[in-house]
């Protein structure tokens, strides 16, 4: 019987040079010996909105709402910079790289997306939008000044400057060895 939803978020693929320099940042900090399920660094993506469980008669609707966000959208330059933790360093529960560039025009399109998506449904975001990529999600606890000392040792990588031009629906599934993402439709501004 096929699914008539599917579990879908928008989102930024990276080139693979930046894939590549964040799976070096993870190897770094897998030094520290800390309990973390990595990102496979073919996934690790910018996600823009997280949309759940979403029926698959929506998708032609979603991407015109995308198409409708991405209009007066100029092309975005970004660089990986930096490493956190959400939701702090005495509790980690996601390690993440952060992002430097244009940042409020990626949060205008994340705003712009978010409103044409509202029109369809879909709830907005409660919560301010903090660009970021995710690395990892913690499995274990972590000494805070364990975790400390590995953002400050990485404080300063940052990655070459990439440009970012689509926004793409992808479909999530969860597996036992992984997500695995499938693209349903991209949308080039």
């Amino acid at each position: 019987m096929i699914s008539e939803t599917f579990r879908a978020f928008i989102a930024v693929d990276l080139p693979a040079s930046v894939k590549s320099f964040l799976s070096e940042a993870q190897e770094a900090l897998k030094l520290y010996g800390f309990r973390v399920k990595w990102v496979r660094p073919q996934n690790i993506h910018l996600t823009i909105k997280f949309l759940g469980d979403t029926a698959v008669a929506d998708a032609d609707k979603i991407a015109e709402a995308m198409t409708l966000a991405v209009r007066d959208c100029p092309v975005v330059a970004l660089a990986a910079k930096g490493i956190g933790v959400f939701p702090n360093v005495r509790r980690p529960r996601v390690i993440w790289a952060g992002l430097n560039g244009q940042l409020e025009i990626l949060a205008n399109l994340q705003r712009t997306l978010d409103d044409h998506l509202a029109d369809l449904g879909f709830p907005r975001e409660t919560r301010a939008f903090k660009s970021h990529l995710t690395l990892g999600r913690v499995k274990g606890k972590i000494p805070a000044a364990r975790m400390e000392k590995a953002i400050d040792k990485l404080k300063e990588f940052e990655s070459e400057s990439f440009e970012i031009n689509q926004i793409i629906l992808f479909k999530s599934e969860l597996r036992p060895d992984g997500a695995v993402y499938t693209r349903v439709h991209r949308v080039t501004f």
